[in-house]
């Protein structure tokens, strides 16, 4: 019954849009450039599923999946592998991608539950902003699933993603094992993002000790505008300038801004001489780290927690019961969670993504003369 009101109340909305917005030419399939921009290039195919009419008319459990954004290459891992997963289980999956708006990711959201899905999967753009998309979907008795990033003050029904205040520990570790004495610059991820703050906070874990010991200076420390490559960039060069090129380790909070921050130190020919940490091991990342570039990043199995979360989506819909062995506080609940283990890659140990399926070696070391790459 639930399914039907809220099909036809979505199919009368619909009818009622289409007509006002013919007279001005618009037309939207409900995909991630409705009302996001022009998208990105490097996203192929935004949907899982066709993103109108009806869920679940066959029968099949139907999973939402509304994502901050397809711009990355890795969330278009997790949206191919956590949609491929479902549709094993016997259901479907329809993804919408906000392209980093919040207005956008809110509607979307709100389409996605009209359209009557069963579950919610929601990877946020801004950990507050997305908290009323829990509030309406529990309205219509549609649980949510956080993934990767918590959404804020809300009555989130579960988390997953992996343990990130021991993603910040092993960067700031990495780095400051090549960089023992000296001046660290900490890049830091989307303010807006709560995984942001829980990288900083296990950068920080390891810096501050290290900081009151006198070993080394924490000389500039911001946040990067929803992640973007160029806002590392002109943080790094702010830092730079202000400390006269006096930089020993930069700790970058994933493989944008790691790129964005050797952008500038290559400008200043500092490149291969300062180790940066990054996360997410996307191919730029790792071709960096075989060129010498970028000292590591880590690996978060996206597999691991795209198949994990599409079994818990899937659970979820059957009103089963989804063991949980941990909690994290979001400010307003305990959210039963699942976190996985990161995993840091550096050049010794390359072969791991590779061993993995996640990337190829001959993509890995595309950029290094031949005979220097690993026998396999």
């Amino acid at each position: 019954m639930k399914k039907f009101s809220q099909r036809f109340r979505f199919g009368l909305a619909t009818v009622l849009l289409a007509s006002s917005l013919a007279g001005c030419g618009i037309v939207s399939d409900g995909g991630a450039g409705a009302g996001a921009g022009s998208g990105s290039g490097n996203a192929p195919n935004n949907s899982g599923g066709a993103a109108n009419g009806g869920a679940g008319d066959d029968g099949k459990i139907v999973i939402g999946m509304s994502m901050d954004t397809l711009k990355e290459e890795r969330w278009q891992k997790d949206r191919d592998i956590f949609t491929e997963k479902v549709q094993e289980l016997g259901g479907e999956v329809k993804v919408l991608a906000a392209n980093g708006d919040d207005a956008t990711q809110l509607s979307q959201a709100e389409q996605l539950i009209s359209q009557g899905v069963d579950v919610l999967v929601v990877i946020a753009h801004n950990a507050e902003a997305t908290a009323p998309i829990v509030e309406k979907a529990h309205k219509e008795g549609i649980k949510v699933i956080a993934y990767d990033r918590m959404i804020n003050n809300a009555e989130v029904d579960y988390y997953i993603s992996f343990d990130n205040v021991r993603v910040g520990e092993l960067q700031a570790q990495a780095v400051t094992a090549a960089a023992q004495k000296g001046n660290i610059v900490y890049i830091g991820g989307a303010d807006t993002d709560n995984n942001a703050h829980m990288f900083k906070e296990g950068a920080m874990n390891v810096l501050k000790p290290l900081e009151e010991k006198g070993d080394i200076k924490i000389v500039y420390d911001q946040f990067s505008k929803d992640w973007k490559p160029e806002e590392a960039l002109k943080n790094m060069e702010n830092a730079l300038t202000a400390n006269k090129n006096d930089v020993q380790g930069v700790v970058a909070a994933n493989d944008a801004t790691a790129g964005g921050a050797i952008q500038a130190l290559t400008a200043q020919g500092m490149a291969g001489k300062v180790p940066v940490s990054g996360q997410d091991a996307d191919l730029a990342a790792v071709q960096r780290i075989a060129e010498g570039t970028q000292l590591m990043t880590v690996y978060k199995p996206i597999k691991s927690i795209a198949t994990k979360a599409a079994e818990m989506a899937v659970s979820a819909a059957k009103g089963e019961n989804i063991g949980t062995d941990k909690t994290v506080n979001n400010g307003k609940i305990d959210v039963p969670s699942v976190l996985l283990d990161p995993i840091p890659v550096d050049k010794s140990s390359l072969n791991t993504v590779i061993e993995d399926g996640f990337h190829k070696l001959e993509d890995v070391y595309k950029n290094v003369p031949k005979d220097q790459w690993p026998q396999q």
